[in-house]
């Protein structure tokens, strides 16, 4: 409201000096004009959809946009870095507009990366480079057990929930996967209006509070979960075992955010500050977790299950490997969300030291499956900081067969960093509940640019692997990827790290991994002292020739 008298005084003044003009001197002007102007500024910003931080702020929303306009010479050298200390992109956030937008992102002047420094990494290009596809390519997730198999595209959108997020921010990502072809993960916040409106294919979450599908002393609750998941839209569900950002925590929504439409979708009492469990309570072992997979596929109709986790140790994800074998249960999918990513709030401890990278983590589950026999027909994803082309092209070298993103889907709909998010005051009505400030997003339009930004980053990565004279991305090899060691030597990927022949770890366990494959048990996560792998039985998997220091 204060936004509407803001601008309406300015009018009145405007009008009131425009009377005086002609009543008592036309030095008046030197007033006039500059309210008149101010107050046609500010009614054009309440009008217009394309900025939300302009109709929550009108003309005081201008200066962030001169800001951004002199960044380029103030911020010049300015990149983000990944949590081993890498650059992750030069100027992430603007690309990412930029594709959004569907504006031609192209730099001038080459690169602005520093690529003899070590931890570089680059993609082997060939002479004989191909056109890239006009078709995109989708995996098919859905194992032997599944009935409703799910073609998933390369590229979706990573958990963000309702109660999380604003109405507004959830209608405009589901309308934008709608538009494209491409699945929508709900978050463990459950099933909301917002997400069904707009018709885009839903990946949900289901975590350790059963949001959405809960009984009132906070278990499972079969019936309830069996009659949602019938919904077409629903194409997959994803057990969350953790996050990336705060691994071992359970989420809080804070009383105030907790509306009658959130206490609704998640099945929690108005008002009161909600905090999911660390863990889950429907199985406490992997054998458990395996046979919680069947059942969720039983009540879904066959429809794909899988799990999403932050790696945290080897032995335990190698647990589940020998579960799935011995129940004979496997999940059709696992989503591996890495220690970078991202989340509204948590601990500044587990954010920067808690977790598995996306790199190490991903790789691991890939190797483990491969390993144990099960790659084939496991699908996996990767989540974590995935924001561009090659980001996927890595992704999929590493061992992942899509990725999902969360912060670049957040900067399509407007995020601009403010890092309100815990604080229900996001100034462009991203991440809160006030109807105040979310009414400034317009849905249509951001719908329209998380549908750019999909398209184009996924465009680009068909690029990168044309450029490497493959046929797609199956072809990707882990000697295709290059890191710089020193600062005389790159190496490949295939070099760096060791990876598993399938059903190695079954006939002959390599050195490297002995230890945490006899520890790994089906029958429990936890292991006493005694049963915790012995470091000095293992053959080191980097050579000192190759130091990696990052």
């Amino acid at each position: 409201m204060f936004r509407w008298l803001a601008v309406a005084a300015l009018w009145m003044i405007g009008g009131l000096s425009f009377v005086l003009v002609f009543m008592v001197s036309l030095w008046w002007l030197f007033l006039t004009v500059p309210f008149l102007l101010l107050a046609l500024v500010g009614a054009w910003d309440l009008l217009q959809a394309r900025h939300s931080i302009l109709r929550n702020f009108p003309i005081l929303g201008h200066a962030r946009f001169m800001l951004e306009f002199i960044r380029p010479e103030i911020q010049q050298y300015f990149v983000e870095r990944n949590t081993d200390g890498t650059p992750y992109d030069r100027d992430t956030r603007s690309t990412i507009y930029q594709r959004a937008k569907d504006i031609k992102d192209v730099e001038p002047f080459g690169t602005e990366r520093n690529v003899n420094a070590i931890g570089y990494e680059f993609v082997r290009h060939s002479i004989i480079a191909q056109p890239a596809p006009a078709e995109t390519p989708r995996v098919r997730i859905g194992g032997p057990d599944c009935k409703q198999p799910y073609d998933m595209a390369l590229y979706n959108v990573s958990a963000m929930s309702f109660g999380a997020l604003s109405a507004n921010a959830i209608m405009a990502l589901n309308g934008g996967a709608a538009r494209g072809g491409f699945a929508h993960d709900t978050g463990e916040g459950g099933l909301s209006p917002y997400h069904l409106k707009p018709g885009g294919d839903l990946i949900w979450e289901i975590g350790t509070a059963y949001f959405g599908t809960r009984t009132e002393d906070g278990h499972f609750d079969p019936d309830t979960f069996q009659k949602k998941s019938q919904n077409p839209q629903v194409k997959c569900i994803s057990i969350k075992l953790s996050q990336g950002a705060k691994p071992g925590l359970g989420g809080v929504l804070p009383g105030p955010k907790v509306t009658q439409e959130i206490a609704d979708t998640r099945g929690v009492p108005v008002g009161k500050t909600v905090v999911s469990p660390p863990s889950h309570n429907a199985f406490h072992t992997p054998a458990e977790l395996c046979r919680f997979i069947g059942t969720l596929r039983d009540l879904s109709g066959g429809k794909p299950i899988g799990f999403k986790l932050c790696v945290g140790s080897r032995s335990e994800f190698l647990g589940i490997c020998k579960a799935i074998r011995e129940t004979g249960i496997a999940p059709d999918f696992i989503i591996v969300d890495g220690s970078e990513g991202g989340t509204g709030a948590a601990p500044l401890e587990f954010e920067d030291n808690v977790g598995m990278p996306l790199t190490h983590g991903l790789m691991t589950v890939h190797n483990a499956l491969v390993g144990t026999g099960l790659r084939d027909q496991i699908r996996v994803g990767a989540s974590g900081k995935v924001a561009n082309g090659i980001d996927i092209v890595k992704r999929v070298i590493q061992g992942a067969d899509f990725t999902l993103a969360a912060r670049a889907m957040m900067f399509a709909v407007g995020c601009i960093q403010a890092q309100k998010c815990h604080t229900n005051t996001c100034p462009v009505g991203v991440t809160t509940q006030d109807p105040k400030r979310f009414r400034a997003l317009d849905v249509p339009d951001k719908t329209t640019r998380v549908y750019n930004l999909q398209r184009n980053v996924v465009d680009n990565a068909k690029q990168v692997v044309a450029s490497m004279g493959l046929g797609g991305f199956d072809d990707l090899h882990p000697s295709m990827l290059m890191r710089t060691v020193n600062f005389n030597d790159q190496r490949t990927y295939a070099e760096l790290y060791e990876w598993l022949r399938p059903g190695q770890l079954l006939e002959d366990p390599p050195l490297s991994w002995i230890e945490d494959w006899e520890c790994a048990r089906a029958d429990t996560f936890v292991l006493t002292a005694a049963q915790l792998p012995d470091p000095s039985r293992r053959t080191p998997v980097y050579s000192e020739e190759v130091p990696l220091a990052v």
